[in-house]
């Protein structure tokens, strides 16, 4: 994918509005390597996000390993899409993973690296969302807090890049949604399950009533934007089934999801398999071989 293929943030949007308007569900993939990345169009997503998580989730680690001071974030993603993702997206869109408080890089100059590379867009991660407790006063208190995620949201709205955003609370989706964003993904924490998911997370019903709440918030301030959610217990489509039946969501943002859980389940199910299979000895082999016509 080339900048000259890239959808403007207008053409995005329609192109999202029509999946709605016909009834399905708007899904946005983690391409955490090319495989994930060439299934996930193929099978249809609407959108591929590029993460840093990604690369740790290949790599058999927790999703929240892309949140510890391992890396370059920003520098990983970029690298990540020009050698794995873009050269097999085909026509699918791929947004940029931006950590927004990264305070080593000019957020100018990174946005337009970003877009000139062809990405269609950008999501606020890492996002300091996903920290609370004193570490995250901190890192408000310093400048480096959610605030200023939304204007690197609001920089690369102005930019003309299709903007997304992990909001957390209902305060967090109005502040977003003052700056522009094109979608508010409820993020509803880690994905829960599988080999290094959380263990502990909202049960269903509740995290209803969140995703909900950090709509209704989003909606006030821009009743168009556009509403997904992710994580904790929407871990399979069993589960983001019920979600559309009991929330206003438009889709779903898959990382864990798509690559991490049924790439688990996949390989233990078929390593079993072939383990399970036992050798035939000499004497059998030779006695099929008398019995063939």
């Amino acid at each position: 994918m080339t900048a000259r293929t890239r959808p403007t943030a207008v053409e995005l949007r329609a192109r999202l509005l029509e999946e709605r308007g016909a009834g399905r569900a708007i899904v946005a993939a983690g391409a955490g390597c090319g495989l994930t990345a060439k299934c996930a169009a193929l099978g249809g997503c609407d959108l591929l996000i590029v993460y840093n998580s990604g690369r740790y989730r290949m790599a058999g680690l927790p999703s929240l390993a892309g949140y510890l001071p391992i890396g370059d974030a920003n520098a990983e993603v970029l690298a990540m899409a020009r050698r794995e993702i873009f050269p097999v997206a085909g026509h699918t869109p791929v947004i940029a993973g931006v950590l927004g408080v990264d305070p080593t890089r000019e957020l100018d100059v990174l946005l337009a690296e970003i877009r000139a590379a062809g990405f269609a867009g950008v999501i606020n991660f890492p996002t300091v969302g996903r920290i609370d407790g004193a570490f995250r006063q901190a890192l408000e208190d310093l400048g480096f807090g959610y605030r200023r995620e939304a204007e690197m949201i609001a920089q690369a709205h102005e930019l003309g890049l299709f903007t997304l955003a992990y909001c957390f609370t209902p305060a967090e989706a109005a502040l977003m949604a003052r700056s522009g964003v094109d979608v508010v993904v409820a993020h509803l924490r880690t994905t829960a399950g599988g080999l290094v998911g959380v263990r502990k997370t909202f049960d269903l019903a509740g995290a209803f009533r969140r995703v909900d709440r950090i709509f209704a918030a989003a909606r006030r301030v821009a009743p168009d934007v556009l509403c997904l959610a992710h994580g904790g217990p929407l871990a399979t489509p069993r589960e983001t089934a019920a979600l559309y039946r009991h929330t206003g969501a438009m889709g779903f943002v898959a990382a864990s999801s798509i690559e991490r859980l049924p790439t688990e389940a996949a390989v233990l199910a078929e390593a079993r398999a072939f383990k399970a299979q036992r050798l035939v000895p000499q004497r059998a082999r030779d006695a099929s071989r008398r019995r063939r016509p």
